[in-house]
């Protein structure tokens, strides 16, 4: 975000405009959103990490460049389950509310707690500080149906080109 503000005054600084130039074959979104190896990825922008017996799971860059400043999130209480591809909370950023939906099925195990105090950790460390609960899958076979991240990549271009 700093950078593309840093992007910004520096065009209005030196009065280029978008109209100025060559329309370009990517979006700044695109250009900037950070996809990891060895995550998987689900479709709706939730990402899981599966380390031994447990998943952590959040939101990706991607989907949080596009919500824009975090601002409140909603998460469930430990001990409950989630099914894949059901909402287990929501994400209120400055411009919209949107749900975030379990990449796999399980019991969680444990939830952030530092998001009640600190939401804007989702914008600048999503894959680090900013994820969101930890699941002990109940179906690990769930986790081939996520893409890798050359996949979440092309499918964030396809989508974004639309």
């Amino acid at each position: 975000m700093a950078l593309r503000m840093w992007a910004s005054s520096t065009a209005n600084a030196l009065r280029i405009s978008r109209t100025n130039l060559i329309a370009p074959a990517f979006s700044l979104s695109r250009c900037f959103s950070t996809v990891l190896d060895g995550l998987k990825y689900a479709s709706s922008h939730e990402w899981v990490k599966h380390d031994g017996s447990v998943a952590t799971i959040g939101i990706t860059d991607h989907a949080q460049d596009h919500l824009g400043e975090v601002v409140f999130v909603d998460l469930p209480e430990t001990g409950g389950s989630a099914s894949q591809g059901s909402s287990f909370g929501a994400v209120e950023s400055v411009k919209a509310t949107s749900d975030i939906n379990c990449p796999i099925s399980g019991e969680i195990v444990e939830v952030n707690t530092k998001l009640t105090e600190t939401p804007g950790l989702v914008n600048s460390s999503p894959y680090e500080d900013g994820w969101m609960i930890k699941v002990k899958p109940s179906s690990p076979s769930e986790l081939e149906s996520l893409m890798g991240s050359k996949e979440y990549t092309k499918f964030c271009e396809e989508e974004d080109s639309h």
